[in-house]
């Protein structure tokens, strides 16, 4: 069963789902999600804490974009995480586990980063993403959410979910706040985050890396992030695109759990 918390950090209030017993594994969702996407995903032994993250769901939603910067919500996950928790993050989720992972070590046991990077590497790649994420915040304040969804679901990148997928997320982008999601893109988007490839090496702790076999892009960026973190293996899930734990849930859930079983596992020994 699932119970629903709000945990107060810098005057921030934040939802977190939680459900399971055991271990905690604290989960991050992607842009214009929420806690709610990670249902029905269970993993036997470990307690699920599903964090709705700044401007999402029914965490709060400042009205400085610069609250939202990884800087700021790492530390709210570290005041959050009274003990060491196994992360794992979905794609801007993801992005937010490693920045959590590096600068707060002593909080993280086990990273899963799902179709996530590390960021962008030089500044001109930034710059143009910075420039387009703020073209959009401006767009979803602008014109509403209804019509950033109807855009967003359109996006090639997700182009591999069915119909039925697609209407299960629908409700959950609908009801987010246009300056929450604005606000995001601003702080915490592409463009504006520093680029963690060359600190890749310093993560020591188990890392899984999970890609779908029809996310080439992304693949890819999984297999240099494998190759540069000591620990890491990448997984990548046949016949799924971006949202791997959407598309191919089961598949999701067994390599998630071999892996945590794994962790668990070495940890005892």
């Amino acid at each position: 069963m699932e119970s629903t918390t709000f945990v107060a950090s810098d005057e921030v209030r934040y939802c977190v789902r939680t459900s399971g017993a055991g271990k905690t594994l604290l989960m991050l969702h992607g842009f214009s999600g929420s806690g709610r996407v990670w249902q029905g995903l269970r993993f036997a032994g470990w307690r699920i804490s599903a964090v709705d993250l700044l401007g999402h769901g029914d965490t709060d939603a400042p009205a400085a974009p610069a609250r939202y910067c990884l800087e700021y919500a790492a530390s709210d996950l570290a005041e959050m995480c009274a003990q060491p928790a196994f992360v794992l993050g979905y794609s801007m989720g993801g992005r937010l586990a490693l920045y959590f992972a590096l600068h707060y070590p002593e909080k993280v046991r086990g990273l899963i980063l799902e179709s996530t990077s590390p960021g962008l590497e030089s500044e001109q790649e930034r710059a143009a993403r910075a420039a387009s994420d703020s073209a959009l915040a401006d767009s979803i304040e602008r014109d509403g959410i209804p019509a950033f969804v109807d855009q967003w679901e359109r996006m090639p990148l997700f182009a591999t979910q069915t119909c039925d997928q697609r209407a299960a997320l629908r409700p959950i982008r609908l009801a987010q706040r246009p300056h929450g999601l604005a606000n995001s893109l601003r702080g915490m988007g592409v463009g504006v985050q520093p680029s963690l490839w060359g600190r890749l090496s310093e993560i020591a702790v188990p890392t899984l890396i999970v890609n779908g076999a029809l996310d080439a892009k992304y693949c890819a960026v999984g297999e240099r992030m494998a190759a540069l973190i000591s620990s890491a293996k990448q997984i990548v899930i046949p016949d799924a695109g971006h949202t791997t734990h959407l598309e191919k849930p089961e598949a999701f859930r067994t390599v998630v759990q071999a892996f945590l079983r794994g962790a668990k596992g070495r940890e005892l020994g």
